[in-house]
């Protein structure tokens, strides 16, 4: 017999009800200011990079990003996490630093930088002069105190599935000194945890199940969406996408049975993503 488990809807009652589990068009600082605090349980974001592209007229320069942060914070319910994909452009033949810039602006806003993960494109290398060809974006994840929701990911084939080694090792101890102890190691399942380099296959037919995403010139992988959302929040809690473009993170929340937020200046995006979420489909189970 199947069985149908529904998952409660609980939100704060000062959120206001055209935002629950809706994507809305406005100026993300000005619609995080009407959410109360300690509200969010996760964000999942992509600023845009530098000036690399301007989102019909709406420049994201440092003061813009100053102000999301401090929203950001304060929305963030305490062992919330923010996860924030991002790159940088290459500048009178240099890299911006503006990714580095932004993540130590969030630790001075009192974030904890949890963890610096790497988003590696498996798709063809950004051809490159002088410098060997870029294939990553860094995925930096914050969070408001200790995290109080990790679901790891288990898909790492175990290279010690089924023996049982000890040896010796020796590491270096603060005062410079060297000790010698006894490692074993034992690994008792198949697949175990992954590293935080998570590689994706990304283009057309592969960031997204759809075709209209592609409309965005500057989509992430629903996978990617997808995984930090297992892995950072639960069944029922709220996910925010303050810049959600094409819908990317709110249509992963929702089919992994998260309720969602999310923000976008443009009208023509927000139609978008609209479009995405009716036709995703929640869990049954």
């Amino acid at each position: 017999m199947l069985k149908v488990v529904i998952i409660m809807k609980i939100w704060h009652s000062e959120i206001p009800m055209e935002y629950r589990n809706q994507v809305v068009t406005g100026d993300a600082n000005e619609q995080m200011l009407r959410l109360p605090n300690d509200c969010i349980d996760l964000t999942v974001t992509s600023p845009p990079y530098d000036d690399m592209r301007i989102y019909k007229g709406d420049e994201f320069d440092f003061e813009t990003f100053l102000l999301m942060r401090e929203q950001l914070y304060r929305i963030t319910k305490e062992g919330g996490v923010v996860v924030w994909v991002v790159g940088d452009k290459v500048i009178n033949g240099g890299e911006s630093g503006t990714s580095f810039r932004q993540a130590l602006s969030f630790i001075d806003a009192g974030f904890i930088l949890h963890d610096t993960m790497i988003y590696r494109k498996a798709g063809p290398a950004h051809p490159a002069s002088g410098r060997y060809f870029q294939v990553f974006e860094y995925m930096f994840v914050f969070s408001k105190g200790r995290p109080k929701t990790f679901n790891p990911i288990k898909d790492r084939v175990n290279t010690w599935y089924g023996k049982k080694w000890s040896k010796e090792r020796t590491h270096r101890l603060p005062n410079g000194e060297m000790k010698v102890t006894s490692w074993d190691i034992s690994e008792g399942g198949k697949l175990g945890m992954r590293f935080n380099v998570w590689k994706y296959q990304v283009g057309y037919g592969h960031s997204a199940s759809d075709t209209w995403a592609h409309q965005h010139p500057a989509i992430f992988p629903e996978a990617l969406a997808a995984d930090h959302i297992w892995s950072w929040s639960n069944p029922g809690d709220i996910v925010l996408d303050p810049m959600c473009g094409s819908g990317t993170t709110c249509k992963m929340a929702k089919e992994h049975g998260r309720n969602f937020i999310g923000f976008d200046i443009s009208e023509e995006y927000i139609e978008i993503a609209q479009k995405r979420v009716r036709y995703a489909q929640p869990p049954l189970f």
